[in-house]
């Protein structure tokens, strides 16, 4: 995961700390009073963090321009990002963990299903509560069970389908109130985008009576409303303090797409990090870029090449961005348990990483003396999940020796 200081000092170089994602609304046909006699059209800019209440907002400004009824179709224009099939299980054959999800150019919600679990007395159906409502898709509720709370998502046995989600297994009353995060995989976007749209709008009073459909926007078409994204300086925050997988693949794919370069691959914007690398002096020469958000066996960075990354974002105008977006040592994101009770907390700003049999780390450090020092560590090996206390003992060191 310590790729994505690659993919995010690279999007604050090329992009800029306030680029934004535009996503809009047109009409394809003429309105009569408030119905829509054609399709309305919804055009992907790729955006990382477009979210339902987004969505909501997007609606909400529909209804107070008039619209209640599309007689038509809900037409879905993602054609800035190429489709590149994925089979979610690839990985680590466990498609249904949110870090599994694909990049989209109207990626919503990161494609994920958040459940509210709240357990009964032994023997009673729990109660469940989700975000987003997806039209469409029930949930059948897990059995309360007796027990210890331990590895509740293997507990519950979650079984996913095209229309529900049912579980052959159930939550101990132990565990209390839980939440848990999902990757919707038997859906694809569109389906995904189509059954959140069709849940929100009709909360709203709205109807459609078409289909979700992909499509391209028309010469002819007419712009409604547009929702203008969070700054890439917020989003990157997300992507560094709390890993965010899908999000590192979208920005990626956005620094082909910003210049045109449509629709996006893997591949164009692996030659545009790699252009950018040369271009400003930093060695790509151990740079296996596939994705950008590390995710992958086959990424691969030397930790001198990181360091010498760290040292330019820090020299770089847009230092304070990059660095805020980092997670702080016993404050927040993946650092938020580590040191927090030491005299490093609030004074490291730590990237972690791990696969099987890779540990890293990469950051930056504020020494007792006031000096900034960046540091970089990586293992590989087949135990490197037990690497954590040596990492943690070299960033103490840094700290006292500086």
């Amino acid at each position: 995961s310590v790729m994505k200081l690659l993919t995010t000092q690279a999007a604050l170089e090329l992009l800029g700390p306030d680029y934004r994602w535009i996503t809009r609304v047109y009409a394809h046909g003429v309105m009569e009073a408030d119905a829509l006699r054609g399709d309305l059209v919804i055009e992907g800019s790729g955006d990382p963090r477009f979210a339902h209440e987004d969505l909501w907002r997007l609606m909400t400004r529909l209804r107070a321009l008039g619209l209640r009824e599309i007689r038509g179709n809900l037409v879905l224009d993602r054609r800035l990002f190429r489709n590149e099939p994925q089979d979610p299980a690839a990985f680590d054959g466990r498609p249904e963990r949110a870090y599994n999800a694909s990049p989209d150019a109207l990626l919503l919600d990161a494609k994920a299903l958040t459940l509210l679990l709240q357990p009964r007395a032994v023997g009673q159906t729990a109660q469940v509560a989700s975000e987003p409502v997806l039209s469409g898709f029930t949930i059948e509720p897990p059995m309360t069970i007796d027990g210890p709370c331990n590895g509740l998502r293997d507990q519950l046995q979650p079984k996913f389908g095209a229309q529900g989600l049912r579980f052959s297994g159930g939550i101990p009353a132990s565990c209390g109130e839980r939440e848990l995060s999902f990757h919707l995989y038997t859906l694809d976007h569109r389906q995904y985008f189509g059954a959140v749209f069709r849940a929100l709008w009709s909360q709203l009073g709205g109807s459609l009576s078409g289909s979700v459909i992909d499509g391209e926007l028309r010469s002819d078409a007419r712009e409604l409303t547009q929702w203008v994204s969070a700054p890439l300086a917020s989003q990157l925050r997300d992507i560094n303090k709390f890993s965010n997988n899908v999000m590192a693949r979208n920005l990626l794919l956005s620094l082909v797409a910003r210049r045109g370069d449509v629709p996006a691959s893997s591949s164009a914007a692996v030659i545009r990090v790699v252009e950018w690398m040369r271009g400003v002096g930093l060695d790509s020469t151990t740079l296996v870029l596939q994705n950008g958000s590390g995710l992958a066996r086959e990424e691969k960075l030397s930790a001198a090449a990181l360091g010498t990354l760290l040292q330019r974002a820090w020299q770089q105008p847009t230092m304070p961005e990059f660095v805020a977006s980092l997670p702080v040592a016993g404050i927040d994101g993946t650092m938020a348990k580590r040191f927090d009770s030491s005299p490093l907390k609030g004074r490291a700003h730590i990237k972690t990483g791990s696969l099987d049999d890779v540990a890293s780390i990469a950051g930056y450090v504020t020494a007792r003396s006031g000096k900034r020092i960046a540091v970089v560590a990586m293992i590989n090996h087949p135990k490197a999940n037990e690497a954590r206390a040596a990492f943690d003992q070299l960033l103490l060191w840094v700290f006292e020796r500086y």
